[in-house]
């Protein structure tokens, strides 16, 4: 996308970070736990409790909340709520994995206000249920009912799915998320 990133293994990494993207494929407590063997987890939230730009992906969505049923650690408590099971008997197989439209609840930068309808990948089995339900910006349909797809606080968000795998429309996504960070970053609330 024309974007320079680096991989951060390490606080002393983070100097100079205009923006971080939590990328995550994996279960809960591992993810906390090599957080916290790298000693970014003080790092990451304070980086999230200062409103500097954070975007997570999959599992790193789930990390930004203070718990899971998945595990007994504590996530990063970046979003108050807890992430549980996708519920069983929706007609629906666990894990999630599969393409689905997004149904729009609220504003954020990966979103295009004028579509109703994107298309994304999803490979979960677990989702986030915010307490605030002002932070859930978009859902997904899993059986009879909808699960949280994206959250977004200031300049703090993540998405369940997996926008590198969600086609053109995935790409558009991260297109205007660094669109965004261009412009300012300008706090969503």
């Amino acid at each position: 996308m024309g974007e320079r990133c680096r991989l951060i293994k390490s606080a002393d990494q983070l100097d100079g970070i205009d923006a971080l993207i939590l990328p995550g494929v994996g279960a809960f407590d591992p993810a906390m736990a090599n957080l916290r063997a790298t000693g970014l987890v003080p790092h990451l939230m304070s980086w999230g409790e200062d409103n500097r730009p954070l975007l997570g992906i999959c599992l790193g969505l789930q990390l930004l909340f203070e718990h899971s049923d998945e595990g007994r650690d504590p996530g990063l408590g970046l979003l108050s709520g807890r992430v549980k099971r996708l519920p069983e008997g929706r007609g629906e197989r666990i894990p999630h994995m599969g393409w689905a439209p997004l149904k729009h609840r609220g504003n954020c930068p990966l979103l295009d206000a004028d579509t109703t309808s994107q298309w994304v990948y999803f490979v979960h089995s677990y989702a986030a249920v915010p307490s605030d339900r002002n932070d859930l910006r978009a859902t997904a349909a899993f059986g009879d009912q909808e699960v949280t797809a994206m959250v977004w606080r200031g300049r703090l968000g993540a998405c369940q799915f997996h926008p590198e795998k969600s086609s053109d429309a995935g790409e558009q996504m991260l297109r205007r998320w660094l669109a965004w960070l261009q412009r300012g970053a300008e706090p969503i609330q």
